[in-house]
């Protein structure tokens, strides 16, 4: 059985809801019958299954990300798709092409396969593969290699804590000239 996600992180689920809202009425309805009942009819209240169960099937980790070789700027499936262990067809792509098609041959291959557990895999890696860190450079480390400061990044931290939002945010369109950044107005704000 699969487990219940009571603690699911919102921006997790928020991030694949319009998709369910583009299916078909038949795709609608084959997604409504696989999904279990403490999902309420809600494939994304349970889109980040694959990640609760990353390390009871230790062999799915691969399959959340992909890797091209460091400055490579350009993705291969061939060159790209394959774990650690040079094993081809495990990364999110793969994945993704593997459930897809367990999934389209349910009518004679359903005792062969969950699918239940391929519909969440699919939901999951699909927006695993456009999450900016989940396809990067092989050095990256899935994004954790990386360091990220933004100064706004403690600012917004202590307005949610605080139950307040801070509406200075509007300040910063007032950038000079075509910058894509203003880190002198975003210090400034901070300092205030």
């Amino acid at each position: 059985m699969l487990p219940s996600l009571v603690n699911d992180p919102p921006f997790r689920r928020d991030t694949r809801i319009p998709s369910s809202m583009l299916f078909s009425d038949a795709t609608r309805g084959a997604v409504q019958e696989l999904l279990p009942e403490y999902a309420g009819g809600s494939l994304a209240s349970l889109c980040s299954w694959a990640d609760e169960v990353r390390f009871k099937y230790r062999w799915s980790s691969a399959l959340h990300y992909i890797d091209t070789p460091d400055f490579r700027c350009n993705y291969n499936y061939d060159r790209d798709c394959h774990d650690s262990d040079d094993v081809k067809d495990r990364c999110a792509a793969g994945a993704i092409k593997n459930y897809t098609s367990q999934l389209a041959s349910s009518s004679s291959s359903s005792a062969q396969y969950n699918l239940t557990e391929a519909l969440l895999f699919l939901a999951h890696f699909v927006g695993d593969i456009h999450q900016p860190l989940h396809v990067g450079f092989t050095s990256d480390l899935g994004g954790n290699s990386i360091n990220v400061h933004c100064a706004l990044v403690d600012d917004i931290g202590q307005n949610i804590t605080q139950g307040y939002w801070n509406n200075e945010i509007a300040e910063w369109e007032s950038c000079p000239g075509i910058d894509l950044a203003c880190p002198d107005m975003i210090e400034r704000v901070r300092s205030d």
